[in-house]
Parts: structure tokens; sequence; C-alpha cells
């Protein structure tokens, strides 16, 4: 991983923001699973380690999919959110773990998957680990929603307020993984990546959500938050059309097995 001077404790950074998070970032989509069954031999009965879970975003993915996941998530209040959620699918299981820690069985995942967490692991560590709970000939699979920072007017004015206003923006930009990173993790350079398009269309209401379920956002009481928010307005009523806002995304799926 990168070397940024990254303050707040990863397991904590969203603490305060993990109904932000749960209600305002883009959910995954379903042809990750098409993809998996494809590439990796997935089916209903692959069980599915979804490790820094948080509120359940892509653990949901899974258990529509009828597979037994179980959520593995350090941050108590992201945690709670999920197991709320997802109370009603049996094949769910909380637990309280970590990517280097995950307090699951070794050998008891037929797939480790991670959606927008991987760069927050100790990436020794995690290895370790994920070879240790993984079954032989298991597959990792390590998910982004890549948020598009220039392809439109708004997006490019956004992406400027970010650097303005967040808090540690740009040291957080610096944490996202690159080729040598995953190839240093799988052991090789054979994993594959496929690339999906996504995206989210917000009134002003929700664009403020999805701002503030960014652990980088300052919140109500930093000194930057109100001059940030007058300067979303700003933006906002600048590039909106008929109301709306529309953030487009990369989704990154990178998978593999480790050599």
């Amino acid at each position: 991983m990168g070397k940024a001077n990254i303050q707040i404790d990863p397991t904590k950074r969203f603490s305060t923001r993990a109904q932000y998070y749960n209600k305002y970032r883009p959910k995954y989509p379903r042809a990750i699973i098409k993809l998996l069954r494809a590439e990796c031999g997935l089916s209903s009965s692959s069980i599915i380690a979804d490790i820094g879970s948080g509120t359940g975003i892509l653990s949901r993915l899974f258990l529509k999919n009828d597979n037994i996941v179980l959520g593995v998530e350090p941050n108590k209040e992201m945690r709670k959110i999920a197991e709320k959620l997802l109370k009603d699918y049996s094949n769910f299981k909380s637990v309280a773990g970590a990517a280097e820690s995950s307090n699951l069985k070794d050998q008891s995942v037929d797939f480790i998957t991670s959606g927008q967490a991987f760069h927050w692991f100790h990436t020794n560590k995690s290895r370790k680990e994920f070879l240790r709970i993984l079954k032989p000939n298991g597959w990792v699979v390590l998910i982004w929603n890549d948020r598009k920072t220039d392809t439109t007017p708004f997006l490019k004015a956004y992406d400027n307020l970010l650097y303005k206003f967040g808090i540690d923006y740009k040291e957080v930009n610096q944490q996202i993984p690159d080729e040598r990173n995953f190839t240093k993790f799988f052991g090789h350079d054979s994993f594959q990546l496929k690339i999906f398009g996504n995206f989210q269309v917000f009134n002003f209401d929700s664009l403020k959500g999805r701002v503030l379920s960014s652990s980088y956002a300052p919140m109500k009481g930093h000194p930057n938050y109100e001059q940030m928010m007058r300067n979303l307005h700003r933006i906002f009523l600048e590039y909106q059309s008929d109301g709306k806002v529309r953030f487009e995304y990369d989704t990154e799926v990178y998978y593999g097995q480790f050599k």
C-alpha cells in the first residue's frame, strides 16, 4: 500500500458516517455474479467471506445469489447496520473481525470478497490471513466503485471541491493500490480485471449525503464544513439538470488465486 499519512485508524474512519454510507454509496452491478460464475466457478453453494463488509452493500449481492455470506467488519457502527438490514437473510452471519484477523476458521471459505475496502488493509498481514481461511483453489475478488473525476464538468468541479475542502482527500487517493500492489498480493501478475459501468443520480440532499459518506469529508463542526456545503450547493446549481446531477463510476473487479 501507499505511504500516505492517514491519521485516523481505518477501522474507525466511518464510525460517524455509517448511516450516510449505507444510504448514499453506490450498489454493485449484478453482472459481477455472472462474471464470477463464468470465470471462477461461483455457485449458490459457494461460501463467501466478505471482508470489510461495512453496511452489507456487497454482501447483499451474494445473499441474493443464495450464498452463505460471512460479513467480516471491524467497525461496530457499520456492522450493526448490516445486521439490521440483512436480518431476514438466514444465510448471513455477521463477524466482528478484520482483514488481518478475521476470526474465521482455517480453509472455511470458497471466495473472499472485498468491496471498497482493500486499500485500508495491511497487504502482508491480510494476505497471510486470506491464505489461512481460503479453501484450496479459492478465489479472492477485490472490487471498487471508482468514481470518475473528469468525464463531465460537474465531476471535475466536484473533484476540485474535495481537494480544496477535504480533510485528507489527496492522502486517501494515494492509498488506492495499483498493479504492483496486486502483483505482490496475489504473488503473480496473472490476476484478472473486469470493468463495468455504474452510476448514481442525486438531488441536492442526496448529493450532500453522498459527500458525507466519504471519510475525508469534513463533518458539521469542522472548520471546512460550512464552506464546503456552500460551494457544493453552488456547483450543484450550476450543473444540475432537472434538479439532478450524475456520478459516473467504473466498477473495477480484480480477481485471482494465490500462488
